[in-house]
């Protein structure tokens, strides 16, 4: 059986003076990227930079939208409307699509930042308002969001297209969500590790919690942070060890029906 896999990374996320990410090394490895909007990271110019360089590696582009959050980096929660929500979302995807379409590209999936992602992922309310986000500035959009949470659901409720995330650079709860980044076993730092996890995640369909539990999901994309300091070495050795395992690494768009 061939097993194909999306490898994706957020990028995008310098902005003014500040330097983030090694994105230009990174890109060649990865099928799809994730492009800060300019809420919790990115500005216009660095939108525009990194969707011309995803254009020229051939790699799938995504909308990675957060709250407005600077200073937090999109990782604090934010207590906000739902009609907020909706508008920041829409905002952020317009922006990014403009940006996109202007260099001759097409934005192919969206996936939520930082705190708007993990609330999305059990807060159901939350999550649809993303979803109503998506669906109403473009319905075609492929929604990626931690495999079997309430987001994938609220996605499939309102007829999107949905691919289900899972992260190699993360450790695992036994409700399958994320261990929250200031507690113990909330990243994986060595490599070898990392590379066995996701092969397993894709091949087998489990990831072993923290705990040592081993619980089921879905793996149709791999993230790797691109604000980690490995995140370089975490690409090159991913896609190296996917391939040794006869998996093919190709962007969303290109096995996720629409």
């Amino acid at each position: 059986m061939t097993h194909k896999v999306d490898l994706n990374c957020d990028l995008g996320e310098s902005f003014g003076a500040f330097t983030i990410g090694q994105d230009e090394q990174i890109i060649p490895f990865v099928s799809s990227v994730n492009i800060a909007c300019g809420f919790h990271a990115g500005d216009p110019l660095v939108m525009k930079q990194t969707v011309m360089q995803a254009k020229k590696a051939g790699v799938g582009i995504g909308a990675h939208p957060g709250f407005p959050d600077l200073m937090g980096f999109g990782r604090r929660a934010m207590v906000l409307t739902p009609e907020e929500v909706k508008a920041y979302v829409m905002y952020q995807l317009s922006a990014l699509i403009g940006m996109a379409k202007a260099q001759g590209e097409t934005v192919k999936h969206v996936k939520p930042h930082g705190a708007l992602y993990n609330m999305a992922a059990t807060d159901y309310g939350v999550a649809k308002s993303i979803c109503e986000a998506i669906y109403g500035v473009d319905r075609e959009l492929i929604l990626l969001g931690l495999s079997g949470s309430e987001l994938i659901r609220a996605g499939k409720d309102m007829g999107l297209a949905t691919a289900n995330e899972v992260f190699a650079d993360r450790g695992y709860n036994e409700d399958g969500t994320l261990v929250a980044r200031q507690m113990p076993g909330a990243f994986i730092h060595d490599v070898e590790t990392a590379v066995a996890r996701v092969v397993k995640m894709v091949k087998d369909k489990t990831v072993e919690t923290v705990t040592g539990k081993e619980i089921s999901l879905q793996a149709d994309s791999i993230c790797v942070h691109g604000d980690d300091a490995q995140a370089l070495d975490f690409v090159r050795a991913i896609k190296a060890g996917l391939a040794n395992a006869g998996i093919d690494v190709v962007a969303l768009s290109t096995f996720i029906k629409i």
